[in-house]
């Protein structure tokens, strides 16, 4: 049988930390076994879907480079598809018509609750054996339910979580169609996953309730059940679950915070799932390596600090074309133009060492490209009187020395040398002077990229 894998998030938001990973482990599942992963929206709740929110979905899995093999599928295009399936579990008695009013649901469920039980529909309306059914009111539009099984267990080994299982006692008769005639959610997905040939279900734990109503559903079809991998959720640093206090939870927003997507990619790979010791991998490892078996349990949780390290390693990995082309639409967002000289990929050699995000290095670089503002404290620390009479000298020769960093580095030896001073004594007002701030990489490797008309514009300054 051919593995067949989908993700199919709500277009009620954007794309989420939590909804990628579930993409990118149902994505891995299928290229490890040379199946079909299907991007599947499920955009039935008409009220909260929007259209930013689809497009917000389609480019996050762009940016991920989690391409799909079919899709993506809308639900509200199939609703046509799931009236008549309903239409033939009614005629096959495995569906009914349900008549009762708000008024009377609100009422079970309050007499309930008053009795210490679950809050459940009663089945009052479920067509029965030797069962006598009031006479509809004509003032209410029925909604249909699907007719759960009284007696038994739903039990299924859980690829993640072990075997689960469920008394059909503790379920009601779900509603699988509004009083409108919509369909719902739960009996949407049942219909998909069937008629979309979906081998493994691969999403989040928070499902696992939906997952008995979905195979008696199935059942009820005579479908295929499929397998089902329910994931943990993912908590943030401080152990509480992962939401929007936490900060960039919307893929996207780690794209504009300067992350790259393998660096992403990579550290949700690790966020449940372990192959070893293996912290840094390529997506073609991860295909060929990942399994289901080790997926943890429990809840896995998020650690900022080690996605900077793992996106600090693939920026000093990064293609220089690719990185260059980058960083100068951050540059761009910063009102920085890029100049052709210095050059921006000898730049960024010099700088992506220090950099945890591309916004850090692009932030850190802005000083080749226009007059630095300076840091009124370092100024005052190291540009003192004493200095001067040193700095005037080095001027002196950097005006006709050879350009280069061996020529540059010797300058300032001979300086230091002969006012017998410490090399950082000279240096540090030189980075001050030259790159606004007193923590630059080599000075004279920056020196050399600025260029000699710069750099002496830049310290003449100082008088």
């Amino acid at each position: 049988m051919t593995v067949r894998t989908r993700f199919a998030p709500s277009p009620t938001g954007f794309l989420h930390i939590g909804g990628a990973r579930t993409a990118l482990f149902s994505w891995a599942y299928a290229k490890k076994h040379g199946g079909q992963f299907i991007l599947r929206i499920e955009d039935t709740d008409v009220a909260r879907s929007t259209p930013e929110a689809v497009q917000a979905i389609l480019d996050g899995m762009h940016w991920l480079g989690l391409d799909y093999d079919e899709g993506p599928f809308y639900q509200m295009q199939r609703m046509d598809r799931y009236k008549d399936v309903i239409q033939g579990m009614l005629a096959a008695g495995s569906a009914y018509y349900c008549y009762s009013s708000k008024e009377e649901l609100e009422a079970l469920r309050e007499s309930q609750m008053q009795q210490g039980l679950k809050p459940r529909y009663d089945g009052r309306w479920r067509p029965e054996e030797g069962k006598v059914l009031a006479a509809p009111s004509a003032d209410i539009a029925p909604v249909i339910r699907f007719k759960n099984p009284k007696d038994g267990h739903v039990v299924w080994n859980d690829l993640v979580k072990g075997e689960i299982s469920i008394a059909n006692q503790e379920l009601d008769d779900l509603i699988i169609a509004r009083a409108d005639g919509t369909p719902t959610y739960n009996f949407c997905v049942v219909v998909d996953d069937w008629e979309m040939g979906i081998t493994q279900v691969i999403r989040g734990d928070d499902h696992v309730n939906n997952t008995p109503r979905q195979i008696n559903m199935l059942k009820a079809l005579g479908a295929t059940i499929p397998q089902y991998a329910h994931l943990s959720m993912i908590l943030g640093d401080d152990g509480q679950k992962l939401s929007k206090r936490h900060g960039a939870v919307s893929v996207m927003q780690y794209h504009e915070d300067g992350f790259l997507p393998e660096a992403v990619l990579n550290y949700l790979a690790r966020l449940g799932w372990s192959h070893g010791d293996e912290e840094i991998f390529s997506m073609q490892q991860f295909c060929e390596w990942f399994d289901l078996d080790h997926i943890t349990p429990s809840a896995a949780q998020f650690n900022t600090e080690k996605l900077k390290w793992l996106n600090a390693h693939y920026i000093k990995q990064a293609d220089k074309q690719s990185l260059a082309s980058d960083i100068s639409l951050r540059l761009a967002q910063l009102g920085v133009t890029v100049a052709a000289q210095p050059d921006l990929s000898a730049v960024l050699d010099l700088y992506k060492e220090r950099a945890n995000t591309l916004n850090e290095l692009a932030e850190s670089i802005v000083y080749f490209y226009q007059k630095p503002a300076m840091d009124a404290l370092a100024a005052e620390k190291h540009l003192t009187d004493d200095i001067k009479p040193a700095l005037q000298k080095l001027t002196t020769i950097l005006t006709t020395c050879d350009w280069n960093a061996e020529a540059i580095h010797h300058a300032i030896n001979d300086v230091v040398t002969e006012f017998q001073l410490k090399f950082p004594k000279v240096a540090m007002p030189l980075r001050v002077l030259i790159c606004g701030i007193a923590q630059s990489p080599s000075i004279d490797q920056v020196m050399v990229l600025l260029g000699r008309e710069e750099v002496l514009a830049r310290v003449s300054t100082f008088k």
